[in-house]
């Protein structure tokens, strides 16, 4: 019984993976990294920062699935994000892998 618990567990993690890597994929086809990076401050907010400062957020996914679509100013500095040519699906899904960064 274990061994089948582990092989589940295995498979998750895989299936986890592509899917973290994927958004990841999504966020440089859609040039989100030309000013953001994972770990560091680019022209905007490090993703590890923005995971940070919206843990525990029951709303954060929306919020900021709707400012990836709409851009927005003022909440990581006075440089603002321009608009982002993303569907409402696109936004949804770098939302919530911009989220799962720790």
């Amino acid at each position: 019984m274990k061994s089948v618990y582990v092989a589940i567990m295995a498979i998750a993690g895989v299936a986890m993976v592509g899917q973290v890597q994927a958004d990841e994929a999504l966020a440089k086809a859609k040039n989100c990294m030309s000013c953001h990076t994972v770990d560091k401050k680019l022209v905007g907010p490090a993703y590890k920062e923005v995971a940070a400062k919206y843990k525990g957020d029951a709303g954060a996914a929306a919020t900021l699935a709707a400012k990836v679509k709409a851009g927005g100013k003022g909440n990581w500095g006075q440089v603002p994000m321009p608009p982002n040519n993303v569907t409402e699906d696109e936004a949804k899904k770098l939302t919530a892998w911009i989220l799962s960064i720790k």
